[in-house]
């Protein structure tokens, strides 16, 4: 061997190292063959969904490119809804008629393909998110079919769809402002009211972090309880106009209560705390009962109960009614609110273990303090209609009610 030539080794195989060559991506080719199953099959979904079955397409690779087909005829431009080059068919949900007969059997069909390809669900949340955010590039008529599929999908429980998916890309600014997501939110509640009750979407809308604020769906010039109220009422949607007022009624009735708990425990001047009552009661145009409720539940949840020493207990929750009774006389204006303020004791001393014998004390200090007219304390005990303790109550009370129809024979 001379000296330029190279040392070889004999016998022995030099490996190369494999390289991973990557198919090219063809969604078009894949658009152009589940449109030919469409076409092949004369728009039947069931056939189609065989024939979808028994094909050797890639849905794990073209998931989204599937849908869109389904969805709008045919693949769609990256980022918009625009048709595509290639092949389309007319039995799109989109070419549908805007009725739940003609939309109800596609939601039927893209169920049986999740059943049998689950990992497609991430697809459809795409193309779904896709179509919704571009709402306003959809004629009125194609956006209700739209709301008619969605609420169709949610009443058929579709393999999992979540409402976070959904309603979230609604809430962009510039579909808000042109009145397309009301709109939109409107065919939807319809539809899926048809098959459900309120209490399934209300419960729909709180998985999709929409529950506690239904006005953002509204344009910010139309974003009132009034507005609220008007606009769904003209819909049909009663209930839900009514569902809405009582949730605003209980905010405003939380606001209300933090608020006096704020100025009691400070031990606030009672004219004080009066002209914040009668702010919140206007602001808020509470009921008169649901006032004297609040008022009460706030004074007796400032008492400092000191444990289990009985008398020094009774003796809180007394002097905290003789504080703050100015405060409750200023809003027992007639016999059936002081009669609900009974009640409402009646119920706090039959729930409190530490207050079950004091119900007559608080009942007297009510009466001394002019809270309490001796009226409505003879027609708590003798018609009075609340079962909650009541024969115990009676008895415990029978001696005050004998003084008082005493001292009435006298005058």
């Amino acid at each position: 061997m001379s000296s330029k030539e190279k040392p070889t080794l004999g016998g022995t195989r030099i490996k190369t190292r494999k390289r991973n060559i990557a198919a090219p991506l063809d969604p078009a080719a894949f658009a152009d063959a589940v449109v030919q199953i469409y076409l092949d099959n004369a728009g039947d979904l069931e056939l189609i969904a065989k024939s979808l079955e028994s094909s050797d397409l890639n849905f794990s690779r073209y998931g989204d490119t599937f849908f869109e087909v389904a969805f709008a005829g045919g693949r769609t431009q990256p980022g918009t809804i625009k048709p595509d080059e290639g092949e389309r068919h007319p039995y799109s949900v989109i070419e549908c008629e805007a009725k739940r007969d003609a939309i109800l059997p596609s939601v039927i069909y893209i169920q049986k393909i999740l059943r049998r390809r689950p990992f497609l669900i991430k697809n459809l949340e795409n193309v779904m998110q896709k179509l919704l955010q571009s709402l306003e590039l959809f004629e009125e008529n194609e956006r209700k079919k739209l709301a008619i599929f969605t609420a169709l999908a949610f009443s058929q429980k579709l393999s999992g769809l979540p409402p976070e998916t959904v309603f979230q890309p609604l809430l962009k600014d510039n579909l808000v402002a042109k009145g397309i997501v009301l709109s939109f939110m409107t065919d939807f509640f319809k539809e899926y009211l048809v098959d459900n009750s309120l209490e399934d979407l209300i419960s729909l809308l709180k998985r999709g972090k929409v529950e506690d604020d239904l006005l953002q769906f509204f344009p910010s010039t139309k974003r009132s309880a009034e507005g609220f109220s008007e606009h769904f009422t003209k819909a049909g949607l009663v209930p839900l106009v009514e569902y809405n007022e009582k949730k605003i009624f209980e905010v405003k009735l939380k606001e209300m209560k933090s608020a006096l708990t704020t100025q009691i425990v400070e031990e606030s001047d009672v004219s004080e705390v009066i002209e914040t009552v009668k702010q919140r009661v206007k602001d808020a145009k509470l009921p008169d009962i649901e006032v004297i409720r609040i008022l009460w539940d706030v004074i007796m949840d400032a008492v400092q109960w000191s444990g289990k020493n009985q008398q020094q207990n009774a003796n809180s929750a007394l002097r905290q009614v003789k504080t703050w009774s100015k405060l409750l006389n200023s809003f027992c204006t007639s016999g059936n609110i002081e009669l609900e303020l009974i009640y409402k004791v009646q119920m706090q001393c039959y729930e409190d273990a530490k207050l079950m014998k004091l119900f007559p004390e608080i009942v007297r200090s009510l009466y001394d303090q002019d809270v309490l007219a001796e009226d409505t304390i003879l027609h708590w005990f003798r018609r009075g209609t609340n079962p909650k303790g009541r024969q115990t109550f009676v008895k415990a009370l029978e001696p005050f009610v004998n003084w008082l129809e005493e001292a009435e024979e006298e005058e």
